[in-house]
């Protein structure tokens, strides 16, 4: 039976790779693993241990403690927001376009979104 933990680390290293646009056979050979593996610990099929999780925070250039972030300490469940956020396909999509976008156009249109969302 999957953990709830497990399946959210493995849910954050799915989200986090598409965000930076790798594959999965990208960061298993950057990681030193099979591609299957990294299919394992995405699905929370497999635990990531911590040594493995350290080498996959820093080919991801993310600290180990995003992996975590949006767990419920209580029981390990994802709290509704971030649930919401990680499934939410379109979201993701506009997460990774602003990201790809230089760093004076990331901000103008930050203050864009900010000055909308303001006015509804």
């Amino acid at each position: 039976m999957k953990h709830p933990v497990d399946v959210h680390v493995g849910k954050r290293i799915r989200h986090r790779r598409w965000l930076v646009g790798m594959t999965q056979q990208q960061l298993a050979e950057q990681v030193g693993i099979k591609f299957q593996q990294i299919q394992k610990y995405e699905t929370g099929m497999n635990r990531v241990s911590a040594s493995r999780l350290w080498d996959i925070s820093e080919v991801l250039q993310v600290p180990v403690s995003f992996f975590f972030e949006g767990l419920n300490a209580a029981n390990g469940a994802q709290d509704e927001t971030s649930k919401d956020l990680l499934a939410d396909k379109e979201a993701l999509e506009l997460v990774r376009s602003y990201y790809s976008m230089p760093e004076n156009q990331r901000k103008r249109l930050f203050e864009l979104a900010r000055v909308l969302s303001d006015a509804a």
